[in-house]
C-alpha cells in the first residue's frame, strides 16, 4: 500500500483529502504545516506528498525545497493543492520540485487522477 503525506493547515481540507485517498486504497499521514511535515520525514517510506502552498510556520514551496534536500525524499513526487493559480507561483513550485498543481476548490476525482499518475496504489 502506498503512503501519502498530506500537508494543509486546514483540518477540514486534510480530512476531505484523507478520506478520498483512503477510499482509493492509500495509507495517509497528516501534517498541519511544512515544519510539522518535515518532522514526519524521518526515513519512513512515503510514496507521494500532497501539500498546500500558503501555511503558517513553513509554506509549501519552502517545504518542498527542504524535503528535496533529504536523500530519502529527493525523488518523492509532490502535488501542490492550493488556491494559488498564478503562473509565477506554479513555476516556483515546479522549480522547487512539485510534479503537479491542483487548484482549490477541487473535485476529489481530480486529485485522485493526479495521484494515480504519480504513484501506483
Amino acid at each position: 500500500m502506498a503512503t501519502i503525506l498530506v500537508i494543509d493547515d486546514s483540518a477540514s481540507l486534510r480530512q476531505v483529502v484523507s478520506i478520498a485517498l483512503k477510499g482509493a486504497g492509500y495509507s495517509v499521514i497528516e501534517a498541519c504545516d511544512g515544519k510539522d511535515a518535515l518532522s514526519k520525514l524521518d526515513g519512513q517510506k512515503i510514496n507521494l506528498i500532497v501539500s498546500d502552498v500558503n501555511m503558517p510556520n513553513m509554506d509549501g514551496i519552502t517545504f518542498v525545497r527542504e524535503a528535496k534536500k533529504l536523500p530519502a525524499y529527493k525523488f518523492t513526487p509532490v502535488i501542490m493543492l492550493t488556491t494559488e493559480a498564478g503562473e509565477k507561483m506554479k513555476q516556483e513550485g515546479q522549480a522547487a520540485g512539485a510534479k503537479a498543481w491542483v487548484v482549490k476548490p477541487f473535485k476529489p476525482e481530480q486529485m485522485l487522477a493526479a495521484v494515480s499518475k504519480l504513484v501506483a496504489p
